[in-house]
């Protein structure tokens, strides 16, 4: 129980710190647009700032041992685990939403003209396939980074983060590029598109999908079992 509580309280105040973050990054590449930053000198801005978002919250993840503020990340745990494990992660999911709706809450009345969260351009079909393809291969860079690197947090974070920034920019024009259900629905529960069929298949059953198939393809991939050593004469 007392995991629980500690997981419930963590997961709300990371997912409130990370829609404040991603606020926090526009408003100072806005400043610089302000000081005439354009072009190639923005985006670098933008992208060094985004990776540098990513390597401080996988130190707080850390240190908060197993914290999380994308329900792709607990959904991951749940699927790979017991049933009891499955129930505990799935039970840290509606309070993700919580704090980023409180966030975002706060932020809309700090900050009333800022930008409103993703949006998608696209239909829906081609916005679902898009997110899930996107939370497909960022989950299995996940899985195989932390099968293959260990005890390197650096190295570790460093090739993750490269390719989460990659994904997010290849997305971001069509569906902004999420990959993180929690953080998009606090700006739709604003809006009040929180209900809409769009939000829900998009940036919901798309990405939670896409773990599922993830997770099973990881483990048709890689064998979790040491191969027997031949027995020499």
């Amino acid at each position: 129980m007392a995991r629980m509580v500690q997981m419930i309280v963590t997961d709300t105040i990371l997912t409130f710190m990370w829609v404040w973050a991603a606020v926090i990054i526009r408003l100072i590449v806005n400043i610089a647009l302000g000081l005439r930053y354009y072009g190639y000198a923005s985006e670098f801005l933008r992208s060094s700032l985004s990776v540098l978002n990513m390597f401080l919250f996988a130190y707080l993840v850390k240190l908060t041992n197993g914290g999380a503020y994308n329900p792709v990340a607990v959904f991951t745990s749940a699927i790979s685990g017991n049933f009891a494990s499955f129930l505990f992660n799935i039970g840290r999911i509606p309070f993700q939403v919580f704090g980023s709706i409180m966030g975002v809450r706060l932020i809309l009345v700090i900050f009333p003209e800022i930008w409103r969260g993703p949006e998608l351009v696209i239909n829906l079909h081609q916005g679902a396939l898009t997110e899930g393809l996107l939370t497909f291969i960022q989950v299995l860079i996940t899985l195989g980074l932390d099968r293959s690197i260990h005890g390197s947090f650096f190295w570790k974070n460093w090739i993750n983060s490269i390719l989460k920034l990659a994904l997010h920019i290849l997305g971001s024009d069509l569906t902004g590029g999420c990959m993180n259900p929690a953080a998009v629905i606090g700006w739709a529960y604003a809006l009040g598109a929180h209900i809409t069929k769009e939000h829900i298949v998009v940036y919901w059953l798309a990405p939670i999908e896409a773990t599922l198939l993830a997770v099973w393809t990881f483990r048709l991939l890689v064998s979790d079992s040491k191969p027997e050593k031949r027995k020499t004469n």
